[in-house]
């Protein structure tokens, strides 16, 4: 029955206070969580700073800027960072982005670089530094080290040891790549994970652990678990000083324990206690007390909080009110976390374990709109090719005021993550609400190769990138429509980057959708390789094939070598000082379109590069991509919004 409350507008026109500019706004970048005794720690993006992160700390209720402008608490380990800093009574180190040096705050002081302030002025540090933990009896720091000094093609990539002085000594080298140092709590072990090329830490990965001899190097090293086909994640010391883990041996990552020699499974359970390893420092787990972890795991891509008991392996469930819960840290009866859920941001709370009283200490969004233009999604699981089953989450239209003519079925978004070896969550994004609001469904697609899912449907992309995941799109958008819950005439799809060459796929070898969005969509595979740096140089070996087979695969996945087969309305935006995608890919494209008289617009930026950071620019193309849409699809266009030129478009 209509709500007699509502006026009745066509789906898509909708009036919505979730504007562009709102969007644009963004929401204050929350990571990075830790805790030193009954002090929180965790770091801020400052959007009007030109982005950079700056380390905030809770005390005794009052919230103080560790580190001011200029420093920018981010390493570029593996480029993408993550476990930039390290506190410990009441000390901090961090790593500066700037010059790639660490520096130390002791208190309430000033930071200042290990290596001294006449190194630090001397320009940019040659090595990049993550992933810390704390040898303190040797007046030391133990680090994930990339060595940019060689000049090389690739770093080199070791654990070192980092005095306080700002010594450095490598303590293990010879693979490539290195993460996740962990002291046993007495100094007297150290474990570690290392992995080689061609494989990614979520394929195969190996955990090492060695005793630290009498001069601090480090002797009797001895593989624990691991190999070319078991991912290994977050080693953890307990309190006892027994080692635990996360491994995928099972099909799920579920945590485990090595204790006299032997693995022991903690939990077996259908379950991801952990996530791909894309930045350093991510904790899933934490010891409260030799018994008890308090742990986050994932199942049907949604977050769950508990107890779990490791003598028994039970778990208890922790009453909390989120659906997605990045990270966690625990000491003793405080639980801090980084989570969210449909209707929350992004936040920073601790929840105290004794009687589970909950305390917001940050948001990443202030403001947020009324709940009445929010939509709430549901899971949902669907057929899709070769028998297999997806998952999304799909949004219905939402909005407090208005509602769509009786009879009229809504349009149809879909999204495919980037990554793509990444996954789909519930926490509240208002990009997602801008088309909600204005009676356009979305439905953001976990396709096969997703995480959060387990490792068989993790691996459903091994050489399937391009082929899975657009199968996956498709078919989530047929179902809704055979569900009768979205207008199949008007569905359609959008992508940036990787999730454009899922849009350009999709458009190019299947005729689902009415028209699609690239934002900087990857046409051509060859070029990715050209452009990667060395933690995805040989990523596109597990997604599309091997070497040898690459160059004929590729020809037949890039969408640049099928644009005569594109025939819906399309719309691109492209960067102009886009390096990893280059303006040709989408020029390609475009006049493939213009010459076969079909409709499309081509909207480039200048200053912007491989994603969209400028406020004007995300409004710019939010506005435009709307009233393409609405356009192709004869839906009259709401006063206030700019004109688009869209060539071939009648009308």
């Amino acid at each position: 029955m209509p709500d007699i409350s509502k006026q009745a507008a066509p789906c898509g026109a909708w009036t919505s206070p979730i504007s562009a500019a709102v969007v644009a706004a963004g929401a204050t970048p929350l990571s990075q969580l830790l805790l030193d005794g009954a002090d929180v720690y965790w770091l801020a993006g400052r959007a009007s700073e030109g982005g950079r992160n700056t380390l905030l700390r809770r005390r005794a209720g009052q919230t103080m800027e560790l580190t001011p402008a200029p420093f920018n608490v981010r390493t570029r380990v593996h480029e993408y960072g993550g476990g930039a800093l390290l506190a410990a009574g009441g000390t901090v180190w961090f790593s500066h982005f700037a010059d790639n040096r660490v520096y130390r705050i002791d208190g309430d002081g000033a930071p200042v670089a290990l290596d001294g302030a006449a190194a630090a002025a001397a320009g940019p540090a040659a090595t990049r530094h993550a992933d810390f933990v704390l040898d303190a009896a040797r007046a030391r720091l133990v680090s994930v080290r990339e060595d940019h000094a060689a000049g090389g093609a690739y770093p080199v990539n070791t654990l070192c040891a980092l005095g306080f002085d700002g010594s450095e000594a490598v303590l293990v080298e010879g693979n490539d790549f290195y993460s996740s140092p962990r002291l046993s709590p007495d100094g007297s072990q150290l474990a570690w994970l290392c992995w080689d090329h061609p494989r990614m830490p979520w394929q195969g990965t190996e955990l090492w652990l060695a005793d630290v001899g009498a001069d601090g190097t480090l002797i009797n090293g001895r593989l624990v678990a691991g190999g070319a086909d078991e991912s290994i994640c977050q080693p953890e010391w307990s309190p006892a000083g027994i080692l635990h883990f996360v491994s995928d041996r099972s099909g799920w990552w579920n945590i485990y324990r090595f204790a006299h020699g032997v693995t022991h499974a903690v939990c077996e359970r259908a379950a991801e206690f952990a996530g791909p390893h894309w930045t350093f420092g991510n904790a899933m787990y934490g010891f409260r007390s030799e018994r008890e972890i308090v742990c986050t795991y994932i199942e049907d891509g949604v977050s769950h909080l508990a107890r779990l008991d490791t003598a028994s392996g039970a778990l208890t469930p922790i009453d909390n009110p989120y659906q997605e819960i990045k990270e966690l840290r625990v000491v003793g009866d405080t639980l801090a976390l980084l989570a969210g859920a449909p209707t929350i941001a992004l936040e920073l709370a601790c929840i105290d374990l004794r009687d589970a009283s909950r305390e917001v200490l940050a948001r990443s969004i202030e403001d947020l709109p009324d709940v009445g233009y929010l939509s709430v999604p549901r899971s949902v699981s669907y057929p899709s090719a070769d028998g297999r089953v997806a998952h999304a989450f799909y949004y219905a239209p939402q909005n407090r005021d208005q509602e769509a003519p009786k009879g009229e079925l809504p349009p149809l978004m879909v999204i495919g993550h980037g990554g793509p070896t990444s996954m789909a969550t519930s926490t509240l994004k208002l990009a997602t609400q801008f088309w909600t609001s204005r009676g356009i469904a979305v439905l953001d697609v976990n396709y096969g190769g997703s995480t959060g899912f387990g490792r068989a449907y993790r691996d459903l992309l091994r050489g399937q990138w391009g082929v899975v995941d657009v199968e996956d799109c498709v078919a989530g958008a047929r179902y809704l429509a055979d569900q009768g819950l979205v207008d199949r005439e008007r569905l359609v799809i959008r992508g940036g980057s990787a999730g454009g060459l899922t849009t350009l796929c999709a458009l190019a070898f299947h005729d689902v959708f009415k028209a699609g969005a690239s934002y900087y969509g990857v046409s051509d595979l060859a070029g990715l390789d050209a452009d990667s740096h060395k933690f995805e140089s040989r990523y596109n070996e597990y997604l599309i094939a091997p070497k040898p087979q690459a160059a004929a695969v590729y020809a037949a996945r890039s969408p640049v070598n099928h644009a005569d087969k594109l025939a819906r309305p399309m719309i691109f935006f492209q960067g102009l000082d886009d390096k990893v995608v280059p303006p040709p890919q989408s020029e390609v494209m475009v006049d493939a379109l213009r010459v076969r008289g079909v409709p499309v617009a081509y909207l480039t930026l200048a200053g912007e590069g491989h994603g969209f950071r400028k406020a004007d620019s995300i409004v710019r193309t939010l506005e435009a991509e709307l009233v393409f849409y609405l356009r192709v699809f004869g839906i009259p266009v709401p006063a206030g919004l700019p004109p688009v030129e869209i060539e071939h478009l009648a009308g």
